[in-house]
């Protein structure tokens, strides 16, 4: 398995980035002249299945080339050395939350500490807009003594039922709706829906992760609902019978509104993993969920196309493991850097 390094040639490809790259998380600076103004977009990878420290830095480089100035946070060692993304306590530099206009997260089960939380508090309450991807509908998973044990995935508290994922994002952890690594996902726009700008130039999506059962939390706007399909192969069928006789939501959005006045834009999917971002048309709809959020004009035709090498692995997690099976753990002993050219087999 290569490993590519960050070096000087991949500058050429990637004028935005500078020469040097923090040791704990990566920079992409923006440019106000372009669509994303210079607006601060803080990526948060913590997912420990689905690759998020793969696909976050290669949608930080898509959307720096279109303006906007990108800092990815990932889960490190305990030496702050390697990405790890299993190590659910840690946020590499939470203070770049200080100065985000807007966040784009895919964590699963995090229990930062509370310095981070509070960071993380802070900018979402300020009314930034936040973007959610695939297992961020249980993001959290905090102890009930502890002080955001609100934001927890189990949370029973008043107002608060089902945490972060179902009282801002819309729906929390419920079931896989599919055969988990054996059933992936086609999607379909609703049809009422269909004007909404978030869905420009998206087309029909394919993901290898199967479908979540989700019913989104009223009100909530449907924009994709996703359709099992018989085996992880594009050209498979659909299943239309018995579980799959029933789509289920896969991207919505809402407005979540603070107790202080402000206001967020919310945007979920339950789609996203690494391999789920090859398809053009995730890409799209995530980056232009970007520019809704932030209340700028959302392209017709965003370009997605990648920066660098992007081949991910597939998702899993190591101990699930079987003789001919897909799944695997993250591959070891990557600095944040590695990740801006990816060239691992894709499977």
């Amino acid at each position: 398995m290569k490993q590519t390094l960050f070096s000087l040639a991949t500058i050429v490809t990637t004028t935005f980035l500078s020469a040097e790259q923090p040791a704990d998380h990566l920079v992409f600076e923006g440019d106000a002249s372009k669509p994303g103004q210079n607006k601060h977009v803080v990526l948060l990878a913590g997912d420990d299945e689905y690759r998020s420290e793969e696909a976050m830095p290669m949608l930080a480089q898509i959307l720096a080339e279109q303006g906007f100035k990108c800092t990815v946070l990932f889960s490190m060692d305990k030496k702050n050395t390697y990405v790890l993304a299993r190590n659910q306590v840690h946020l590499s530099h939470p203070g770049a939350l200080d100065s985000a206009d807007a966040i784009l997260m895919n964590l699963r089960f995090r229990n930062w500490p509370e310095t981070s939380f509070d960071k993380f508090t802070a900018a979402f309450e300020r009314g930034v807009p936040i973007g959610a991807l695939r297992t961020s509908t249980h993001a959290f998973r905090v102890p009930k003594e502890a002080k955001y044990h609100k934001y927890s995935f189990d949370s029973k508290i008043a107002n608060w039922e089902g945490g972060f994922g179902r009282q801002v994002l819309g729906e929390s952890w419920v079931s896989h709706w599919g055969k988990h690594a054996a059933q992936g996902t086609s999607t379909y726009a609703v049809e009422t829906n269909k004007s909404h700008p978030i869905l420009n130039n998206v087309g029909q999506i394919f993901a290898r992760t199967d479908l979540y059962e989700a019913a989104p939390l009223q009100p909530s706007t449907i924009l994709l609902e996703g359709q099992i399909t018989t085996t992880l192969e594009k050209s498979s069928k659909e299943l239309l019978t018995g579980k799959g006789a029933k789509r289920q939501a896969c991207a919505w959005v809402r407005e979540f509104k603070h107790e202080n006045g402000n206001t967020s834009n919310i945007f979920t999917t339950t789609l996203g993993s690494s391999d789920d971002l090859t398809d053009e048309n995730l890409r799209r709809l995530v980056v232009n969920s970007v520019y809704w959020g932030l209340g700028l004009d959302v392209p017709e035709k965003a370009k997605v196309d990648y920066l660098n090498t992007y081949l991910p692995t597939f998702y899993g997690i190591k101990s699930f493991n079987k003789k001919g099976d897909l799944r695997r753990g993250p591959v070891p002993n990557m600095k944040p850097a590695d990740f801006i050219s990816f060239d691992t087999p894709h499977k």
